[in-house]
């Protein structure tokens, strides 16, 4: 009797949910260098693009995934096979102390397609506003339906991420593309379409002042800073950072896209910083490769990367939050991780290690190196994902706080030319130009 009532109140919840709209989809096909090729329907932009094909392990938090800077020029597979059932919301929030403009991770869509086994027809959520394929038609962005996610998932994991091409209506037609043909997004600095091309403040009026280097950030990077009181300033993933150092009490170096290759000048930047200021220093993901370069250790292409939100990690090392060999659980966004060599450079040692691959996850300056610097693969604030480390946000701005009571106040002068302090802004947009 119980199973039967709750049978029917899910019917009945069902028929609440809102309609997508009119089914006015194409027929698509993805194509993949490897030779292998799924027919499908369109839904989204009804557009033909290339890009690089990866998949995503993550059960929920498909509009976090999707608006994910790091994304850029993927054609990202979702394992799970319904997406869309709570569709999507209005991407605006207060920018105060507490939040940064946005719910998502940036304001627009930035992988470069979609590809899953059940577009949902019908999305149920009280903050939902549209639906995904809604979202994508407006963003410009297409998406295949109808195809086998798990045998796609397979092939990409047996083989490795491989490149790709979402072909849409009459494009569907037409031969495979010759190897030649496909374009491969990692040949471009993706790092530099992402980051903010100019400087700017949130919560100005915070206890400690924090620099961010915006590799292209997420949202819930710079939120998880500023809830925690921090004068947060974004600026260029190439930014001099050393011109302006000591108006600072930390460095934070955020995630990103593409090949860590191209951002070597940011590397040789920080190696300066590293050699020359001894105030805290935190990066994730890609802030944590540059950070690794800068050390001396090599950044490296992986077979298929990590990406999901259960991704299990080992500690090696006690620092704050974390405690030595306890494993957490972690969400992450990588294709490139930094190579483990033995021995170490001198006053670095590994923090994390990944407990499927062995990958590292983390590495973190010794204890006898007079530096405070931490560098995680994975993503401690999640957005979506598990919160395991998410207190890693608290360790560093406490030491920055204990750092700033030890020196002399920071004279407010802006030494940077064009940098204000503003009580509002705009997040940065980060528009897709996808290649057809």
């Amino acid at each position: 009797m119980i199973s039967r009532t709750i049978f029917r109140n899910q019917v009945i919840c069902r028929r609440f949910a809102t309609h997508a709209g009119p089914n006015t989809s194409l027929p698509a096909v993805l194509h993949l260098k490897s030779g292998q090729s799924f027919s499908g329907r369109s839904f989204g932009a009804p557009k033909s693009i290339f890009g690089e094909t990866v998949f995503s392990t993550s059960i929920t938090s498909y509009t976090e995934s999707m608006t994910d800077p790091s994304y850029r020029g993927q054609i990202l597979v979702f394992t799970t096979p319904l997406i869309g059932n709570y569709g999507v919301p209005l991407n605006k929030t207060p920018i105060d102390s507490q939040d940064v403009g946005v719910i998502l991770e940036s304001e627009g869509i930035q992988c470069s397609a979609v590809v899953v086994a059940d577009v949902a027809e019908k999305f149920s959520h009280h903050a939902a506003v549209e639906s995904l394929a809604s979202w994508c038609r407006r963003s410009n962005v297409p998406g295949i339906t109808g195809v086998d996610t798990r045998e796609i998932t397979r092939l990409l994991r047996d083989q490795g991420t491989t490149l790709g091409r979402l072909a849409v209506g009459a494009d569907t037609s037409a031969p495979s593309p010759t190897a030649e043909q496909y374009w491969d997004p990692t040949t471009e600095n993706l790092v530099d379409q992402v980051s903010t091309k100019a400087p700017y403040h949130l919560n100005p009026s915070g206890d400690v002042k924090i620099a961010v280097l915006d590799f292209g950030a997420k949202a819930n990077i710079l939120r998880s800073l500023v809830r925690r009181n921090a004068a947060v300033t974004v600026l260029p993933w190439n930014f001099d950072f050393n011109a302006v150092r000591d108006q600072f009490h930390g460095l934070f170096l955020s995630n990103g896209p593409g090949a860590p290759g191209h951002c070597m000048e940011a590397a040789m930047k920080l190696r300066k910083t590293l050699q020359e200021w001894d105030k805290p220093v935190f990066g994730i993901c890609m802030g944590h490769q540059i950070i690794g370069m800068a050390a001396g250790l090599e950044a490296y292409r992986m077979t298929f990367g990590n990406r999901g939100h259960n991704q299990p990690v080992l500690a090696l090392a006690s620092s704050g939050s974390i405690k030595a060999g306890r494993v957490y659980v972690t969400s992450q966004n990588h294709q490139y991780a930094l190579r483990l060599s033995d021995p170490f450079p001198e006053g670095w040692e590994p923090f994390f290690i990944n407990c499927n691959d062995s990958s590292v996850e983390g590495i973190k300056s010794t204890a006898g190196s007079g530096r405070k610097v931490w560098g995680v693969q994975f993503h401690p604030e999640s957005a979506g994902g598990p919160l395991d480390t998410i207190e890693m946000f608290t360790d560093f701005i406490n030491e920055c706080r204990a750092h700033k009571l030890l020196l002399p106040k920071i004279t407010p002068v802006d030494v940077t030319p064009g940098l204000k302090t503003v009580p509002g802004f705009t997040v940065p947009r980060r528009e897709v130009t996808a290649v057809a």
